[in-house]
């Protein structure tokens, strides 16, 4: 039994041996950057640690116990075999043992062995762009991105070089849309060159047409997004926003009238303040706009305070703000504004504390990680105490050619 136990064990050990320098050597071969030479000295090391072996079972073989003397020769021998061994294999692996030690502390300044991802590089050109030497700077960058050709920072910053120091937009729409058509083009990428295309196009071209066909590119690749509705906002403002910068490049002389005499000495100065906006006039305007443009939401939510403020009508400002809330892809935490909103004008309106308390559930059950959630939680908590600060508006009637004023673009889209 002991002579099983003792096989057990020798190869157990052999196992061990053998496994750990078979790893020790393969771990090496790779992380060196000359393999053979690895190789080479593995060979070197495996032979003579194998013959140091068996010399030194061979010398302790022949020791004879007892007899000091008679073993004074073998004993020289086998601590000399053994010296020998050991200086062989530390000129072997020295440098490598050291270089273990000390690669810890290294690697704390030359980051060690850990691959450094390639990347490419845009400081040459940006250096050049900045010294006025814009055709410099585009060779620069496309040197790199012929190396990485799908890299949105240099597509972008040759798109800028082109557009904002070149003044050459068609060859920077040229640049986006080489990028942009590629299948592999991150989805937010896309839209953000298709954004920044059209903001050239109003910034150095005040060309709103063009900045709307770049929008426009956006509701194209995709429908049913948040870039698509964001693409859709800008759509709906783009007049207003090329009027402001035409205005701003054909800068015209304003006249201002004098102003009123002895002011301290008049009864009253009620008609010296500005008068504000017709809100019915306001309705009219959104409504029209809102033909246009449904997907407004900034005017619908305006339209929906008109509404319930103005025109007391909750009913139809409660329809507005439903139809932006039911609208797919709206960010969660405009959705929770506009819910939030309803719950303000409801108060206000007269609506009952059931009517208010369904709003506020509706944020709490919807938008649960939101801090929306939390405030509407709170506001349910003291909604009785809402109710009764809230003052009582007076009813207003409107004519029969107001009733349905909301409801001439047609109905609100379904979700």
């Amino acid at each position: 039994m002991s002579r099983i136990l003792e096989i057990a064990a020798y190869i157990f050990w052999l196992v061990v041996v053998l496994g750990g320098g078979g790893w020790l050597f393969i771990r090496s071969a790779r992380a060196s950057e000359e393999p053979r030479k690895i190789i080479f000295k593995w060979l070197v090391s495996v032979v003579l640690v194998t013959g140091e072996f068996f010399l030194a079972r061979h010398i302790i073989k022949s020791i004879q116990p007892g007899d000091i003397l008679a073993n004074f020769v073998p004993a020289l021998m086998l601590l000399a075999s053994v010296v020998a061994c050991g200086i062989a294999l530390a000129g072997f692996w020295g440098k490598h043992i050291i270089g273990v030690i000390a690669s810890p502390i290294a690697s704390l300044y030359d980051g060690g062995r850990q691959e450094i991802e390639p990347k490419p590089f845009y400081s040459i050109a940006i250096a050049r762009r900045k010294s006025g030497r814009p055709l410099e700077a585009i060779v620069a960058i496309r040197e790199q991105l012929a190396k990485f050709p799908n890299d949105f920072e240099g597509v972008n910053l040759l798109a800028g070089i082109q557009a904002e120091d070149m003044k050459d937009l068609p060859s920077a729409e040229i640049t986006f849309d080489h990028f942009c058509n590629s299948p592999a083009a991150p989805a937010r990428q896309v839209a953000a060159a298709w954004t920044q295309m059209a903001d050239w196009h109003l910034k150095i071209a005040t060309d709103t047409d063009s900045a709307r066909t770049s929008l426009e590119k956006i509701m194209a690749r995709f429908p049913d997004s948040t870039f698509s509705l964001a693409a859709a906002q800008r759509i709906a403002h783009l007049d207003g926003t090329g009027q402001v910068m035409r205005a701003a490049q054909d800068r015209q002389a304003v006249f201002v009238p004098s102003g009123v005499e002895n002011v301290g000495l008049l009864d009253s100065t009620e008609f010296l303040q500005p008068t504000e906006t017709d809100p019915a006039q306001l309705a009219g305007v959104y409504v029209k706009h809102l033909e246009q443009h449904p997907l407004d939401t900034e005017v619908r939510e305006k339209l929906a305070v008109i509404y319930a403020r103005h025109y007391q009508r909750l009913d139809m400002a409660t329809m507005e703000l439903n139809q932006l809330v039911n609208e797919p892809n709206q960010p969660p935490k405009r959705v929770a504004q506009w819910l939030s909103l309803l719950a303000n004008l409801q108060i206000k309106g007269g609506a009952d504390f059931d009517t208010v308390r369904e709003t506020l559930e509706t944020i709490v059950q919807r938008f649960p990680g939101l801090p929306a959630a939390e405030i509407a939680q709170s506001r349910l908590t003291r909604l009785k105490l809402e109710f009764k600060g809230a003052t009582e508006t007076p009813d207003k009637k409107l004519g029969k050619y107001e009733q349905n004023i909301g409801l001439k673009y047609g109905r609100p889209r379904q979700p």
